[in-house]
């Protein structure tokens, strides 16, 4: 993906939102996938505030900020019903790492292989 001024903006944002450290949100190789999703679920006005920081914080603006944070912490957009980005989305998704473990279904070892301490 294109590195640009927005995506930068857009990861310290997310950076800001989540309490995670832009490597670690560039590690997840989400960013432009997540910016994008954000543009087309906010519009550009809505997110065009969020990530400049400019203007009133109004109850706007706090949703999509909690919107933001959700898509990093779940790897869908929230709403009735939740959107799914990905299933990669939900592999990376910051809640795993938050909690020192692996998406269920997503990592190597097979089912069950949460249940095996340290390997055995």
């Amino acid at each position: 993906m294109p590195h640009t001024d927005e995506t930068e903006q857009f990861t310290a944002l997310s950076a800001r939102l989540t309490g995670f450290d832009d490597v670690d949100l560039i590690a997840t190789g989400l960013v432009e996938v997540y910016r994008a999703v954000a543009v087309e679920q906010l519009g550009t006005e809505l997110y065009g505030r969020l990530l400049e920081g400019t203007g009133a914080v109004d109850d706007a603006s706090r949703a999509a900020a909690r919107a933001v944070t959700y898509l990093w912490y779940t790897g869908s957009w929230p709403g009735p019903p939740p959107r799914l980005v990905s299933s990669r989305a939900y592999a990376e998704a910051l809640v795993w790492k938050a909690a020192g473990l692996s998406a269920p279904a997503a990592a190597p070892g097979g089912y069950g292989s949460w249940a095996e301490v340290g390997g055995r």
